[in-house]
């Protein structure tokens, strides 16, 4: 039997494995809101117009919202042998309201409503996003204010470089942050036009008013080009290099975190919230949360080179590929969501081991630079020769097995005659990182000046 929907052209229906690879409705049906949405100001549109009677869209209106009621109580049967959630819901309209449901899709094509329902969703996917990256942002804020004073070691390969305060180091995370929701922010930007209308790819002769449909859909313009608003799926493909890239932040610092609270290193502790035990091992305490949003990044950035492939050699207009642009993409969305829920969570739930950062931050002679800067401030010496200078200081320290600030002032003279007890002033950790004043910098002044401005700004 041939689909009701389509089959006029079709003297028989498909095979079996033709119907399973060509259906959707089990990834679109996610859309069915958004497609309620469009259908419903579509209808009004064409009754504006004249296109179709004022009447029989108010019956369309009616059936859509009984339909929408239906699927939210769970009573809506989705139907693989419809395809997609388009002709799922039309079907059960016409069963609802009888012949108005056909006109309905009066000029209009599945090819633009599928690019408008999808663009609809990830507006509203990237809108939830960016309150769980502003509440991420508030809890590595409000963080930071409470540790603007923590030392801890800064790295650069791993290796301790400087002192820097544990405050510090989460607003850094906040200004990655920032910019992942600025990218979304642009992405969001650029998908605001609307392709309803554009229908199957010429547009169409009837007199639409397209400029309406967008405005009632929170369009800001409708589609300049009908070829383009059927077969553009850039919306998707910047959204999802927004997420790849915010994913990417994520887990870098998922994997400090699993660093930080190994006991070889010690520097955090989370509760039971955020760790699980081992079946074998009775005393272990996993960061499994932290690994899974390390692990989880893997997913959302395949999605992303997922339908870089997809699209690649799609020739204009619509092709059938496209229907492989949602599965991918919304699973990535959901995992990024999970993992910014995940890592807001774990941030709230941290507790510093503040005696272990301060202890490891004097490691690894992490001031030298302070002795160098103090070579140029106080004895005028060029930098590369204080460079050097403090290397073989350091290499003397190293030496006797000693931290920088106890080293014998002799020592240091044997080395350059010049220097004075003053020294030791600027080779502690503490104020190491009090010296640290230039915009930007660790000191703690800053990071709570800075902690406080983001909290402000994020409206806490």
């Amino acid at each position: 039997m041939s689909n009701k929907m389509w089959g006029g052209r079709f003297a028989s229906g498909p095979d079996a494995v033709m119907a399973q690879i060509n259906a959707s409705i089990d990834v679109d049906r996610k859309l069915y809101r958004q497609d309620i949405a469009a259908s419903k100001a579509h209808a009004a549109m064409l009754a504006k117009q004249g296109i179709i009677p004022a009447q029989d869209a108010k019956k369309i209106t009616h059936g859509l919202d009984t339909i929408l009621s239906e699927i939210e109580a769970g009573r809506f049967e989705f139907k693989a042998a419809l395809e997609d959630i388009h002709m799922n819901v039309e079907s059960r309209l016409a069963d609802l309201i009888g012949p108005a449901a056909g006109r309905l899709h009066t000029a209009r094509s599945r090819n633009d409503q599928v690019a408008t329902d999808f663009k609809l969703w990830v507006r509203d996917t990237v809108d939830a996003l960016d309150d769980q990256f502003a509440d991420y942002q508030r809890a590595l804020a409000d963080k930071a204010a409470e540790h603007a004073a923590t030392v801890m070691p800064g790295f650069t390969h791993l290796q301790t470089a400087q002192p820097v305060t544990f405050g510090h180091h989460l607003l850094a995370y906040v200004e990655m942050a920032a910019r992942d929701r600025g990218r979304f922010a642009d992405a969001r930007k650029r998908l605001n036009e609307c392709p309803l209308g554009a229908a199957a790819l010429a547009g169409t002769s009837f007199p639409l008013d397209r400029e309406r449909t967008a405005a009632t859909l929170g369009f800001d313009r409708p589609a300049a080009n009908s070829l383009d608003a059927v077969s553009d799926r850039d919306f998707v493909l910047e959204t999802l290099s927004a997420a790849a890239i915010a994913a990417v932040h994520l887990s870098r610092f998922a994997e400090e975190i699993v660093i930080w609270t190994s006991p070889l290193v010690g520097f955090l502790k989370l509760s039971d919230k955020f760790t699980t035990g081992s079946s074998i091992m009775p005393q272990k305490r996993n960061p499994d949360a932290a690994e899974l949003v390390r692990a989880k990044t893997g997913r959302i950035v395949g999605a992303l080179d997922g339908l870089l492939m997809v699209m690649k050699g799609l020739p204009l207009a619509y092709q059938k590929d496209m229907q492989e642009d949602k599965e991918g993409a919304m699973a990535a969305f959901e995992a990024l969501s999970l993992c910014l829920a995940a890592m807001t969570g774990m941030v709230r739930d941290m507790t510093p081991d503040v005696e272990r950062m301060a202890a490891a931050a004097g490691l690894g002679f992490s001031t030298a630079t302070d002795l160098a800067d103090w070579l140029v401030r106080t004895l005028k010496m060029p930098f590369r020769e204080a460079h050097h200078v403090t290397g073989r200081i350091v290499a003397a320290a190293e030496k006797r097995g000693l931290a920088l600030d106890a080293l014998p002032l002799a020592a240091m003279q044997e080395i350059e005659p010049r220097i004075t007890k003053e020294v030791f002033k600027v080779l502690s950790v503490a104020q190491s990182v009090k010296s640290r004043t230039s915009f930007g910098g660790t000191a703690p002044r800053n990071v709570a000046r800075q902690a406080a401005k983001w909290l402000r700004r994020l409206g806490k």
